[in-house]
């Protein structure tokens, strides 16, 4: 039928099947953690990932990570940088590329615009020119200000968290987008949205105001996806056990004690080979006691 609508409507393991080692792999907020950690369960590598805190670190301990976008690498539970990356970028071991909120957006919009940079004031009379060589200083042509280049960022793959869907990719997020979602699915070439439920296009049409996200190319079901991360309307953080996680980094970044790390990320992300088998290990119990409200 001509103009008939497509579903964007996958499993789990179609929607993994679109990550490759390699891409340039951009991750929203409230983070999509089921993704996350089948990144790590497959030992994907070499990626070049846009991403923030501790989803972040968790995929440079797990070896799968060559450069990193990031306008904050921190670890939160009074850990201002997280470990991994600490040592990471440390030892050279990963690429880092200089960036703070705008320039990062700034990079994105021009990808979303297809264009091949966008101008910025944040960062001039600053060293960031001199740690990132792709800043470059211009002179603006209509006031003569001296201004940041900032070359477009285009990820191969935007992976997204949300509230709900429809069968057809229409995305609405609990109480408006994510941080910089949405700067994220317009620059990426595809964009994978996890969402806490799928509803009808009936349901997505009664409140259009709330669509965040129109099309997005692969929406997988994935209820508690988010977690121990919070999912704005149906839960909150779980913060003993990302502190867990921060320990054992912290021990293996500090100390070379990788042993409690390689535990952590065997039983959470590389044994569970589905959402759902890491659900039970979770128990409800605990996941019921994160109610949002």
């Amino acid at each position: 039928m001509s103009g008939a609508r497509s579903e964007r409507l996958v499993d789990e393991d179609a929607a993994v099947a679109l990550l490759e080692s390699g891409m340039t792999i951009a991750i929203g907020e409230p983070t999509p953690m089921a993704l996350v950690r089948q990144i790590v369960r497959r030992e994907l590598r070499d990626l070049v990932v846009i991403a923030s805190g501790l989803a972040l670190d968790m995929l440079i301990a797990a070896g799968c990570v060559r450069k990193t976008l990031s306008y904050y690498a921190g670890g939160g539970f009074g850990v201002p940088v997280a470990p991994s990356f600490r040592r990471a970028a440390e030892r050279g071991d990963i690429e880092v590329w200089e960036c703070d909120e705008g320039i990062l957006t700034s990079g994105l919009e021009a990808a979303g615009k297809d264009l091949p940079f966008l101008p910025w004031r944040g960062g001039v009379g600053t060293s960031l020119p001199a740690v990132n060589p792709d800043l470059k200083l211009i002179t603006d042509p209509v006031r003569g200000e001296t201004l940041l280049a900032v070359p477009a960022i285009r990820p191969d793959v935007a992976i997204l968290h949300a509230a709900q869907s429809d069968a057809f990719g229409n995305v609405q997020h609990h109480g408006g987008p994510g941080w910089i979602d949405l700067f994220l699915q317009r620059a990426a070439t595809r964009c994978i949205v996890q969402v806490e439920r799928i509803v009808s296009n009936e349901a997505i049409r009664a409140n259009p105001w709330a669509t965040t996200i129109g099309r997005a190319d692969a929406v997988v079901r994935l209820p508690w996806g988010a977690h121990p991360w919070y999912s704005r309307g149906w839960h909150v953080q779980d913060s003993p056990f990302l502190a867990d996680y921060v320990a054992a980094a912290t021990a293996a970044a500090e100390r070379d004690e990788r042993e409690a790390l390689e535990r952590w990320l065997d039983h959470w992300c590389r044994e569970p080979a589905t959402h759902t088998d890491y659900l039970e290990r979770v128990g409800l119990r605990r996941l019921l006691a994160l109610h949002e409200y």
